[in-house]
């Protein structure tokens, strides 16, 4: 049966926005996976992070994120130039302002990544400062390179030398985690994390149950993450695609919570909870850049493969003395560049080489120039909370008001 223009342009859009509130979704996911592995006293604070990120995203991607990553200027005139009324050029296949939602879901989830990673000891005003920059400009700039198509800096297109990543293990993910590393490394580690003669002191999560929420939360927003990625479903074509990328998300991410499970298990002697919800969320970074071309136990494997990594990961930034709450660099840092490595091998339209010089033109720009406006934030009104609003917890000092009044300071 062939579809009218009308229709598949209907269909394609209401896909759009359905995919798109399903990424909106995750910043909840994000949010209860936080608030369950930070300690109770710093749990307000971190929701607050969380859905300030969300709207100053939001905000910052219509005053000038989408032009820089895209040229259009959608805060004046609609994306394609005729109004807020977002009709189609004649060569689209969904509604514009579908596409500028679906794009700055995006953004607020890179975000996302980084609030967990400087958890429990950074000053919400200082991050929240950092969002604008990162939404507004350091995200932008790099996915103008990538899904953009613009040249680095007018040297290259990343696209001609075999550049390829479907919904954004690198230029989301990767992203989110490089800069989250910058802040980490100018913030320093929460208070005895780590002890002077080496010793490594765990630091529970106050919520499991709230964590392992936001995980299941996370892995379902991943369907519209990766399947609206396909920007279509109006066809047989689109549709069958649609349905490989849903059950190869689902098929990675299952392997990386086996694997990481299993890997705790022999390394601890011990089932570890925490270890296999970052194992399935490490499967399904490692499954975002190409989703689309790996047969179902492909996807499985790589998803493994992701799950075994973030493990080793987490102990040897641990070892480091990098301190990262919730695991955010490994998950979505070290998979992230896990995924982009992994496209060539299902993918015959991407090079090794075109994913390195991809992988590195992300890390470098989003590193340096997150360091930069961290250093610059530290000068100006810093970045770290005093020793005894981080021992009283973030929660009374940032917002004035705590998660679980019920409990005593001692039990946080």
């Amino acid at each position: 049966m062939e579809i009218t223009f009308e229709l598949g342009y209907a269909l394609d859009t209401f896909y759009f926005l359905i995919c798109g509130a399903f990424v909106m979704w995750m910043a909840a996911g994000f949010a209860m996976l936080e608030a369950g592995l930070v300690r109770a006293k710093n749990t307000t604070e971190i929701l607050t992070k969380n859905i300030a990120l969300y709207s100053i995203a939001c905000i910052m991607y219509m005053i000038c994120g989408y032009a820089i990553m895209y040229g259009g200027d959608y805060l004046l005139t609609g994306i394609n130039g005729d109004g807020a009324t977002g009709v189609a050029e004649d060569a689209a296949t969904y509604a514009p302002s579908a596409d500028f939602f679906f794009q700055v879901v995006f953004v607020a989830t890179a975000m996302s990544i980084v609030s967990g990673a400087v958890a429990e000891r950074m000053k919400l005003w200082s991050f929240l400062l950092f969002t604008v920059v990162m939404t507004g400009f350091i995200y932008p700039m790099e996915g103008s390179w990538t899904w953009g198509g613009n040249p680095v800096f007018g040297m290259y297109t990343l696209g001609d030398l075999g550049f390829s990543d479907f919904a954004g293990s690198g230029i989301v993910h990767m992203a989110g985690a490089s800069a989250a590393l910058a802040g980490v490394l100018v913030l320093g580690a929460r208070k005895g994390k780590y002890t002077a003669d080496g010793k490594i002191n765990a630091i529970p999560g106050a919520n499991l149950p709230l964590a392992t929420l936001g995980t299941f939360i996370l892995w379902m927003g991943w369907f519209g993450f990766n399947g609206g990625s396909v920007l279509a479903t109006a066809s047989v074509e689109s549709a069958n695609s649609v349905a490989v990328v849903f059950m190869n998300t689902n098929a990675a991410a299952a392997g990386g919570s086996v694997a990481a499970l299993l890997l705790a298990r022999v390394m601890f002697g011990k089932a570890d909870l925490t270890m296999a919800l970052n194992g399935a969320l490490a499967g399904l970074v490692a499954i975002t850049a190409e989703p689309s071309t790996p047969l179902a136990w492909q996807a499985t494997l790589f998803g493994a493969i992701g799950g075994v990594l973030v493990v080793f990961s987490i102990i040897t930034l641990d070892k480091l003395k990098i301190d990262d709450p919730v695991g955010a660099i490994s998950v979505h840092g070290v998979v992230g560049l896990l995924g982009l490595l992994l496209v060539p091998f299902t993918n015959d339209n991407s090079s090794f080489s075109g994913q390195l010089i991809g992988a590195v033109t992300i890390f470098v720009w989003v590193f340096v120039t997150s360091l930069i406006v961290w250093v610059a934030i530290k000068a100006v009104m810093g970045v770290r909370v005093s020793d005894e609003e981080e021992f009283e917890g973030v929660d009374l000092s940032e917002c004035g008001l705590e998660a679980y009044p019920d409990f005593s300071q001692s039990r946080s």
